[in-house]
């Protein structure tokens, strides 16, 4: 027999290994097992041996006890080898099949156990398998145990009550089985080394057992399984345990019954549900009996635990867990539980969940159960910065390997250093330092880190915002303690100009019925808020109308306080949300309609800097992939949010001057067409799921297009553009669809663009997404919904009237096939670069636009005709009047019809502009007369942005922009020769 590299090791290691090594020695000979197999290892086994028996008593004795084991390990012996390739014994449930007595699946149970345990220790002190893979092999084993001792208690009982079977119409007398859910490490699948494994019991219906003379009812018939599957894993036995088990995360505790069924589960959790209970929920996954039933109920339970909406009530639940949990440390005096103690396994583990509770109902990339993948998830989405994310990282799996040394030693649920030196030396040298104060540095740096990134999470807010004294000062106001001559010197006192309507404001809310009927936890959060709120608000500007503009916010949320929680934690968000609302009521009026925006507001950076046009689509393609593809609902609000958040984002650079006009319209039109792509993948893939592919274009693209029509096509879109879309696709006549239902090709691309319009339009609780306008398609609302090329092309050559090529000016491709954009483009190249005659031309162009000045320009001055229009008591319609947008419009349509023919390139882009630009390059217009258009073009649109910024329409006093207005008159007549020359006017403001 060989001797054991102990040279490198400390002597009370060579010697505890020296002696398991003899007494494995005398066993083997003891039993006649020979030992010469174990010559025949490679060298790097003995360096293992000693490193994982000198970490381990636990694996020692075993190996001890059972020296095939190890015999059966060394023969196999491959240092590289996976944990989760190891199966060299049959699996628990073929053990149990052919075993009656209860004793001996008890035994079983543990036996099989034990041995898994060498193994995976045993490569996990080795340094032959990483964390995660060690936890993911102890996860499979606490199901693997679980999941068979349930079916053999299934089968026992069975045989002595009879089947538990389902009520429900269409599947009675079908058996049911029990849900077992595993929450903690279990559920999160990252179990250690001596875990107790939390379960929850549930099971689908209730009813009663079949098939015995004696029948009972179904909850009781699980209640005894379950009290049994408990003794067979958690019992202690001359072989020891295999699972502590612990039933106390059920609903009512202990005190609870110990299995309810699906209904009883999801009424406790709606109508009782507490904090730390969704803290426990997020990790609930289902590790035995009926899996499918059991995905069932976690579906039913998730709205319980991840809200539609960012909640900030996770962080105050987790301030007072956190205190419940430092207490009981102090009490015990178990300050030096890595688990528990500060800068521990627990607060990781909170941080973690704090974010997936605040934010896990929009992005479903945190409502993963892992905490390893979660951090990185953080790290990717931005909750967190890189570098905080990688410390929390280190420090967990520092902490996780720690706990794994500890418990190695003698297969026990502990996390306290030990105080013996023997077992402080013999820890350091398991986890490779040098001595002990080498590790507890370490230990010390790890924590510190993970303390002060906790520390920064659940922070008291108080500090941030405006002084006790000033508080104080309002709250007495806002609780009604003053009289109304008080409180209307005190807001007189503050600047606000209209105090006697807020202070009345102020009331009806604070009396009225919707706060009456607020629960306790919700009231405290709104009288902790208002005077946070009135103590804001005086520096605004307007306190008056900045107050009046957040109070429909502040009514809107009193059913779901989290918002209000949200802006007490983040004193910043509140600021931002104050000077959003003051610079624009339609900001304040979305904020108000959709309070889950007031998420933007945390972060200033992103709120004032929209992404640029290739990061949008990427973002709202991430978002996306995080849905699953059949859950329509999600991927409409997921893209309903998408479109919110970055309006919110655009108006707010729009407002703090950090966009110009051009890029304000740039990134709304990109908004679109990043929806717009989306929705066109979602409806094609919905089409396709239930009719396969277009018939005669099995294997290739399919050719649909979208078309964009008036703003939405000239990159010129505004907050409340609605879409100007035209669909075409090209596909073989007469032929069907290739899905196991088959429809016509025409019917297919009609059911394709019904379901982008649905998508589109569709009211869900997130609003809608565009309006949609398709009157421009060929024959308008009399014509088809969607149109061939072949078919759009004669249309438009044959048939379109003049005001439709004046529309095609202005059209393009926003999403769909290549190829069939090509196509397009060539029949509008083709439509537009026709030679027209010239005065026919100019009668139609005239023709139209007085057709629209008639019904939408200004009554009261003859369109601004009037000498009376340039007067500051008379209004000027920025679009619709004389000199307005649409005279610009209709000039450049009117231009490009007219000599396209002599210059294509007048026809490269849509956007007024830079046709302006190419009109004014081929001599076509002055430049003194291009830049006059451009500019009064662009004066006229940034006046309309702020007027619905503000919520007015699209009309200013007669005695703005008089320059403009004569100088594109002006050019109207020259070019067109169909309206007097304007009345001379001193310019007025511009």
């Amino acid at each position: 027999m060989r001797s054991l590299p102990l040279n490198d090791c400390p002597q009370e290691i060579s010697s505890l290994v020296t002696f398991y090594w003899e007494q494995f020695v005398q066993n083997c000979r003891d039993n006649n097992t020979t030992c010469n197999d174990l010559d025949r290892l490679p060298d790097s086994f003995w360096p293992d041996l000693v490193t994982v028996w000198g970490g381990s008593s636990y694996v020692a004795q075993q190996c001890c006890h059972h020296s095939d084991w190890l015999l059966a390990l060394a023969s196999e012996y491959d240092p590289q080898r996976q944990i989760s390739t190891i199966s060299v014994i049959p699996t628990l449930s073929t053990i149990l099949a052919d075993i009656e007595r209860e004793d001996l699946v008890m035994e079983a149970i543990r036996q099989f156990r034990h041995r898994k345990m060498v193994d995976i220790i045993w490569r996990d002190l080795a340094k032959k398998a990483s964390l995660v893979e060690t936890t993911t092999a102890l996860t499979r084993l606490a199901e693997e145990c679980i999941d068979a001792g349930y079916h053999w208690c299934y089968q026992h009982f069975s045989k002595q009550w009879g089947t538990p079977v389902l009520q429900q119409t269409g599947q009675q007398g079908q058996p049911q089985h029990m849900v077992i859910l595993g929450m903690g490490k279990l559920g999160a699948g990252e179990l250690n080394l001596s875990s107790d494994i939390d379960l929850i019991f549930a099971y689908p219906q209730a009813g009663q057992t079949e098939g015995q003379q004696k029948v009972i009812s179904n909850q009781e018939f699980f209640i005894r399984l379950g009290q049994k599957l408990i003794s067979l894993l958690d019992a202690n036995t001359k072989d020891g345990f295999a699972f502590r088990v612990d039933m106390r995360l059920r609903p009512y505790g202990q005190s609870g019954a110990l299995v309810l069924n699906f209904d009883a589960m999801e009424q406790y959790y709606q109508d009782q549900g507490r904090d730390w209970e969704r803290f426990a929920m997020i990790k609930a996954r289902v590790v035995g009996g009926d899996k499918k039933a059991g995905e069932d109920l976690i579906a039913r339970l998730k709205p319980f635990v991840f809200r539609r909406y960012v909640d900030f009530s996770a962080i105050n639940a987790l301030r007072e867990m956190k205190q419940m949990i430092s207490r009981e440390v102090v009490r015990k005096g178990r300050q030096h539980n890595i688990k528990l103690g500060p800068g521990g396994i627990r607060e990781v583990e909170f941080i973690v969940q704090a974010f997936q509770l605040i934010h896990g109902g929009r992005d479903s990339a945190l409502q993963q159960k892992s905490v390893f993948k979660l951090l990185n998830v953080l790290a990717g989405q931005g909750y967190l910065p890189l570098a905080a994310t990688e410390e929390l990282e280190n420090a967990y799996h520092f902490l996780r390997t720690l706990e794994h040394a500890l418990q190695a030693w003698a297969d026990q649920q502990t996390q306290d250093l030990p105080t013996n030196k023997t077992q402080q030396d013999r820890l350091a040298w398991s986890m490779g330092f040098v001595d002990w104060d080498s590790l507890v540095k370490a230990l010390e740096k790890h924590r510190k880190k993970v303390s002060y990134h906790f520390s920064q999470m659940v922070a008291e807010p108080t500090e941030e915002h405006a002084s006790d004294e000033a508080l104080s000062c309002w709250q007495s106001l806002w609780q009604g303690q003053l009289n109304e001559d008080e409180a209307i010197h005190q807001l007189i006192d503050h600047h606000f100009q209209q105090p006697e309507t807020i202070l009345q404001r102020l009331q009806q809310l604070a009396n009225g019925k919707s706060v009456r009927m607020m629960q306790r936890k919700g009231r405290q959060r709104l009288d902790t808020f208002m005077p946070m709120l009135l103590a804001a608000v005086i520096h605004q500007s307007d306190p008056s109308n900045t107050l009046l503009r957040v109070l429909p916010l502040v009514e809107g949320v009193l059913r779901r306080t989290a918002y209000l929680l949200l802006l007490i934690e983040n004193p910043e968000a509140l600021q931002q949300l104050l000077k959003l609302c003051a610079a624009s009521p339609w900001i304040a009026n979305i904020i108000a309609r959709y309070p889950v925006l007031l998420d933007e507001l945390l972060d200033v950076g992103s709120l004032y800097s929209p992404p640029d046009k290739e990061t949008l689509a990427d973002e709202l393609r991430q978002q996306l992939a995080r849905v699953p593809e059949d859950d329509i609902e999600l991927q409409m609000e997921t893209l309903r949010y998408f479109r919110m958040a970055h309006v919110l984002r655009v108006a707010a650079s729009e407002v703090a001057g950090t966009l110009p006009l051009m890029k304000v319209s740039d990134y709304l039109t990109w908004i679109a067409e990043a929806v717009l792509e989306h929705v066109l993948f979602i409806a094609l893939h919905y089409v396709q799921s239930r009719y396969g592919l277009p018939g005669g274009m099995e294997g290739e693209q399919v050719e649909f297009i979208v078309i964009a029509y008036g703003k939405l096509a000239g990159i010129e879109l505004s907050y409340g553009s609605d879409l100007d879309l035209v669909f075409v696709y090209n596909a073989p006549h007469n032929k069907a669809s290739s899905g196991p239902k088959e429809i016509d090709n025409s019917l297919y691309f009609m059911r394709l663009g019904q379901r982008m319009i649905h998508i589109l339009t569709a009211q869900t609780p997130s609003g809608q997404l565009y309006d949609v306008d398709m009157r421009l398609r060929p024959s308008g609302a009399s014509g088809l919904l969607v149109s061939t090329i072949n078919a759009y092309a004669e249309y438009q050559a044959d048939k379109a009237w003049t005001w439709e090529h004046q529309a095609l000016v202005r059209a393009r491709v926003v999403a769909g096939s290549p190829q069939l954009t090509d196509q397009f483009n060539g029949v509008r190249a083709q439509v537009l670069s026709q030679t027209r005659d010239q005065e026919k031309l100019k009668e139609e162009v005239i023709s139209m636009r007085n057709k629209m000045r008639n019904n939408l320009a200004t009554k009261e001055t003859n369109g601004g005709r009037s000498d009376s229009a340039w007067l500051p008591e008379a209004k000027f319609n920025l679009k619709h009047d004389y000199g307005g947008i649409v005279d610009i419009e209709f000039m450049v349509q009117y231009m490009v019809l007219a000599w396209s023919h002599q210059y294509s390139d007048l026809l490269t882009y849509t956007d007024n502009i830079r046709i302006l630009e190419e009109l004014e390059k081929a001599g076509f217009l002055a430049p003194e007369s291009a830049n006059l258009l451009r500019e009064a073009y662009k004066a006229y649109r940034s006046a309309a942005h702020r007027l619905v910024l503000q919520n007015q329409s699209g009309v200013v006093t007669g005695d703005f922009f008089h320059e403009y207005r004569q100088g594109v008159i002006a050019l109207w007549q020259q070019l067109l020769g169909d309206t007097p020359s304007p009345v001379a006017h001193e310019s007025g403001a511009d």
